[in-house]
């Protein structure tokens, strides 16, 4: 972890959030009823959410010139946080107690390969 370039780092954390907001748009605007197929690709929900994803892939090639590679999916895993908050907060999903392990799992592996 001392290879870790602290700006590249947030750089990646902060695509790893983007990737996540772009997947609660399309969530949002597969969630609405439209007139035909070529309405829900040109719905501005859509387009900006897999904009975002593209934004993502460029921030994350970047990222990787301060960042080892093995490093990578350690940092993409903090998504299944932020979609989890996300999804409590505006989906209004329910929670349980194997989700809570799961997610406190993740976290310790985080933990435990950044130490």
């Amino acid at each position: 972890m001392t290879d870790i370039k602290l700006p590249y780092l947030l750089l990646y954390l902060g695509s790893v959030f983007l990737a996540s907001v772009s997947q609660v748009l399309l969530k949002k605007a597969a969630q609405r009823e439209h007139k035909s197929v070529l309405a829900e690709y040109l719905d501005p929900r859509v387009i900006v959410g897999y904009g975002l994803f593209f934004v993502c892939t460029l921030l994350t090639m970047i990222a990787y010139r301060g960042i080892p590679m093995s490093f990578g999916p350690v940092l993409e895993t903090t998504g299944y946080i932020y979609v989890t908050v996300f999804g409590i907060t505006i989906f209004h999903e329910k929670m349980n107690p194997l989700k809570y392990i799961a997610l406190g799992m993740i976290l310790a592996g985080i933990l435990i390969y950044a130490l």
